[in-house]
């Protein structure tokens, strides 16, 4: 069997989609819930909700443009981890951070579809990973949004957990 061809409208789409979802999904939680961790080592939904405004403005972006404009050209460093500390994540607004995480995915989905015939397979040799072409790039920015998801879908069963107390919720089912 065949593998399925690279579809980059479709992870584009995805893109475009999955802003909506990371809007519809943090939004569950009160400005005071998107503040909560359940522990230190944990993100808090509104620490998930600014990394991903950064990521769009400093990385999956523009690391895309810089691989299929000048594939040799050096990326600058990102410190995801520490830009939470550093930038004050906790201390942000949620719903400002939220629709400026919606408005900056636009502006990418917008620039995605404005290329004309981009080269997907476009290729540098990341520091860390190897060989990295555009499309490896397109297919893990898509997938970051799953990743993040599935983390703010955990922090609202957390949430529901730590407000249910003392009775229980196994009755909604194993996580």
């Amino acid at each position: 069997m065949n593998a399925p061809a690279f579809h980059a409208a479709g992870l584009i789409d995805r893109l475009e989609r999955g802003a909506a979802a990371v809007r519809a999904t943090a939004l569950v939680c009160s400005p005071d819930d998107a503040r909560w961790k359940p522990d230190e080592d944990s993100w808090s939904v509104l620490e998930i909700v600014c990394h991903l405004v950064d990521e769009e403005a400093e990385d999956f972006p523009l690391r895309l443009r810089s691989l299929l404009e000048a594939p040799a050209r050096e990326w600058a460093p990102i410190d995801p981890s520490g830009w939470a500390v550093q930038r004050n994540y906790l201390e942000q607004d949620f719903a400002e951070r939220v629709d400026r995480f919606v408005a900056a995915r636009a502006a990418s989905v917008a620039w995605l579809r404005s290329l004309p015939a981009p080269d997907w397979g476009a290729a540098k040799t990341h520091a860390t990973l190897g060989p990295m072409r555009a499309g490896d790039l397109l297919g893990a920015w898509a997938a970051h949004d799953a990743l993040h998801l599935r983390q703010i879908a955990k922090r609202l069963h957390q949430l529901a957990y730590r407000d249910a107390r003392p009775f229980e919720i196994g009755y909604a089912g194993t996580w």
